[in-house]
């Protein structure tokens, strides 16, 4: 094989936006060659390639080796199992499922090493995060101590939700800010500080907009290590804020507008404290502004990254093995607002999922849907 004949499934607003750069050829020795969406008004632009009402035809029809899966969430995990077991590789859209006993019957099905299976966790090609992980991993911070992050910039107007019949419900989407905006944070936060030993969070549903589901959440973690961390999010803020906050032994490092300030003791903090003989004193600093570079492809370095994985086995930068970690948090914060207790991970997958079927069943909430909204989904990316 010297090329990838990729299939595109869903055409809603990422799946569109993934259809632009591929149709753009902006993908080395990748073709787009088909598409599928069951709405039949968003295949009519596509007149040009094979098109499917069923993600079903377009995964039997042998017209593709990979599929780019980008439905309502779902769907992600009947879509995924159906193209691996047609042995396709499969790159899925963020979350890999709703729900971590999904994500687990995912990567189940993913018995074939043979085959590719990424997931769009393209916030770990950001150059920010990607220098932070270097800095962290090098010890440049010492023993973790604390992170705050404050992920506030978000914001979703009633039009935003308004504009499909599955967004913020419970059976159309499983979950809200910390299943549709926030599983790229979630992702950077577990992999950067790694998964936590307890998750005690306090989430609001509907708080800001006419939904059942959160838009509000403020989380605590506690890792194994003493380490703590604080997680606040909400589609209910403007102008909001994105400011991620880490103090380690070694001194402070501050990411937020574009900037990452690193603020060194020049004695780690717990050697001052047990030498020092002043009563008020504080280990002298040092600081600096690390240079990064601006931007980066993001999700068009993950679908090249997936091709370069098919045709010359490189590593994945996002495993969909490692996405089920996301999952995992944002089902851990709502089991403990939910629950109202503290959560001990690794979280119970199957008491998660019959909270889930509960709050389904005996849902009564009436979705408002409008059929004129105005989207650009290059506003939604952080």
């Amino acid at each position: 094989m010297d090329h990838v004949r990729l299939g595109l499934i869903g055409l809603g607003n990422i799946g569109q936006f993934h259809a632009h750069y591929l149709r753009a050829g902006s993908i080395r020795r990748a073709k787009l060659v088909a598409v599928s969406d069951a709405d039949p008004a968003r295949l009519a632009g596509f007149s040009d390639l094979h098109t499917f009402a069923r993600s079903e035809d377009l995964i039997a029809s042998g017209l593709v080796d990979a599929v780019l899966i980008a439905t309502p969430h779902y769907f992600h995990t009947t879509i995924g199992i159906d193209a691996l077991a047609h042995g396709l590789h499969v790159l899925v859209e963020k979350p890999i499922s709703v729900h971590k006993a999904d994500a687990e019957r995912l990567l189940a099905a993913h018995t074939d090493p043979r085959l590719v299976f990424g997931a769009m966790l393209q916030t770990r090609t950001d150059p920010y995060f990607r220098r932070l992980k270097g800095l962290l991993a090098a010890g440049e911070l010492g023993e973790i101590q604390r992170f705050q992050w404050t992920v506030t910039d978000w914001f979703r107007t009633e039009a935003y939700y308004a504009s499909s019949s599955w967004r913020a419900t419970w059976r159309g989407e499983g979950g809200g800010v910390l299943l549709n905006q926030c599983p790229h944070q979630l992702d950077l936060l577990q992999w950067l500080f790694g998964m936590p030993a307890r998750v005690h969070a306090f989430c609001t549903l509907g708080k800001y907009h006419h939904i059942e589901v959160e838009d509000e959440v403020t989380a605590y973690l506690e890792f194994a290590r003493g380490a703590s961390g604080v997680f606040i999010t909400s589609t209910g803020e403007a102008p909001g804020s994105n400011r991620l906050e880490i103090a380690g032994d070694r001194g402070r490092i501050v990411l937020e507008g574009g900037r990452l300030h690193f603020t060194r003791n020049e004695v780690p903090a717990r050697e001052f404290c047990e030498t020092s003989c002043e009563a008020f004193g504080l280990p002298a600093v040092w600081e600096a502004d690390i240079p990064v570079p601006q931007g980066g492809p993001q999700h068009t370095e993950i679908t090249q990254n997936f091709v370069d994985a098919i045709l010359d086995g490189v590593p994945l930068i996002a495993p969909a093995a490692e996405g089920i970690r996301a999952v995992e948090l944002a089902n851990a914060m709502l089991y403990s607002c939910l629950q109202k207790q503290t959560v001990e991970l690794p979280l119970d997958g199957a008491a998660y999922e019959r909270l889930l079927n509960k709050l389904i069943e005996q849902s009564t909430f009436q979705k408002q849907v409008r059929s004129s909204v105005v989207t650009d989904i290059h506003q939604s990316f952080r």
